[in-house]
């Protein structure tokens, strides 16, 4: 009879534990900085060169903006987003415990954030008509801190291309076969548009803006996904 009532009783939901679920917010915390980081760094380089006076994307780099009276705005872009894309690749790493690119991808695009940290630093140098009063030719020489800027840069994307192909094992091994090779296919586009920069300014935007873009795609599906620390 006492097995019976026993096994008439409703089973009781079992709850996970506290740590577990604050855990679980906190990484999806830092992965939402991961994923706002490329739409605001686009959006605002978007709104200045829109409203900027000489500035001119078939001829100018998003970098430019920096310099002038209002550089300051894309200074502090700079910064932001490098700080959003630190906090991502923490998310990164504990969403990806346990499997494949724990160790390179969070590594990869903690490199890719610092590198935005290094441009807000060091300016990029002027040219092509800005900011006002710049040559209007391309600079024949970088500066130093111009030099610096540009190698963060190419540093930075070439370490966010290799997290994506990373990722692309990472995708496949959670069966998500779409996703994995995008993730493959992503860091082709965003090379070739930088190697054609030398032929249209508009090419290494298209790329820089492709592998933000990609980033935050990459964050919100790892949220997605589910995390558990």
């Amino acid at each position: 009879m006492i097995g019976t009532l026993d096994d008439a009783r409703p089973a009781v939901a079992t709850r996970p534990p506290a740590a577990a679920v604050a855990g679980e917010r906190g990484t999806r915390a830092l992965l939402a900085c991961g994923a706002v980081g490329g739409p605001l760094f686009v959006t605002a380089g978007l709104a200045q060169g829109l409203t900027r006076p000489g500035f001119d994307f078939r001829r100018n780099a998003i970098s430019q903006l920096s310099l002038g009276d209002l550089g300051w705005i894309q200074v502090t872009g700079f910064l932001l987003t490098g700080v959003l894309v630190l906090a991502g690749a923490v998310g990164v790493r504990r969403a990806l415990v346990g499997g494949p690119g724990q160790r390179w991808v969070p590594a990869l695009v903690g490199v890719f954030g610092a590198s935005f940290l290094a441009a807000a630093a060091f300016d990029a140098d002027p040219g092509a008509g800005f900011p006002a009063g710049a040559p209007e030719a391309a600079t024949a020489a970088l500066s130093g801190h111009g030099a610096v800027h540009m190698l963060s840069g190419m540093v930075g994307y070439l370490a966010l291309c290799a997290a994506f192909v990373v990722l692309g094992r990472t995708f496949a091994a959670r069966r998500r076969r779409g996703w994995a090779v995008a993730s493959r296919l992503v860091p082709v586009v965003v090379a070739a548009g930088f190697m054609a920069s030398a032929v249209t300014v508009l090419a290494f935007t298209a790329g820089a803006v492709l592998g933000l873009v990609w980033l935050t795609a990459v964050c919100v599906r790892l949220s997605g996904d589910g995390v558990t620390r």
